[in-house]
């Protein structure tokens, strides 16, 4: 059977990386998190004192970028692959609200995306892949034969990434976490170099009312009736 790419792109919390991960099993496809590369980076730039609050020197981050190395390696218990950052398994340390806070800022600057797209499109080079992020359908794979672009309000997006990092054990209020999504809106849609938006051919896919088990059910719909066409 012919494989294909699938594009998830979209705004900041709005289960992307859940949903990704659970039709790249469903279909036993390679799934890439983009959004934890772009992390992961940022948690280099934040151990090295390049970025923090109030101050950066995001300069010094482009010059040691060539010593950055990113990889996904697989976790048969989790049944996903998690990432690491120069050799040390980074998963759970860059899913917090301090690395969240920065990222968005990391992620614009031109030398960090055409690295990391580099990165993306040979990884995906063979297709049979699920990759989310907030340029493949429009930078990464343009040419990807199933592009998914999702939505939901802003509200319904911080309700569930509040709750995500009470889960965690996080320090958090409800205040912060929808100041975050709301800057990292502002941002990911405005900066210069791959502006998040809707691919042309994209299918767009507002889940602001829609469980996990509906979402999965209507996207794994979508994805057979793709690969339907391309046999």
């Amino acid at each position: 059977m012919q494989k294909i790419a699938i594009a998830i792109d979209g705004f900041s919390s709005t289960g992307k990386s859940t949903l990704a991960k659970q039709l790249a099993k469903a279909l036993n496809y390679k799934y890439i998190d983009t959004g934890a590369m772009y992390r992961a980076v940022t948690l280099f730039a934040m151990r090295n004192g390049f970025i923090a609050e109030g101050k950066d020197n995001l300069g010094a981050l482009v010059k040691l970028l060539p010593t950055i190395r990113l990889n996904f390696v697989p976790n048969e218990e989790l049944g996903f692959s998690e990432i690491y950052l120069n050799g040390e398994n980074v998963e759970n340390e860059i899913r917090t609200l301090q690395v969240s806070r920065f990222v968005s800022r990391v992620a614009e600057l031109e030398q960090v995306r055409h690295k990391l797209v580099e990165l993306q499109k040979a990884m995906g080079k063979e297709k049979g892949i699920v990759m989310d992020g907030r340029d493949i359908g429009t930078v990464v794979f343009p040419d990807a034969e199933l592009k998914v672009f999702m939505t939901a309000s802003t509200q319904a997006r911080a309700t569930r990434r509040y709750k995500e990092l009470l889960d965690r054990g996080d320090n958090v209020s409800y205040e912060e976490v929808l100041e975050n999504v709301q800057k990292r809106d502002f941002i990911d849609s405005n900066r210069e170099f791959s502006p998040l938006r809707k691919a042309d051919d994209a299918i767009e896919f507002d889940n602001s009312d829609m469980g996990l088990q509906e979402q999965f059910e209507r996207l794994h719909s979508i994805a057979l009736r793709c690969l339907e066409k391309v046999q």
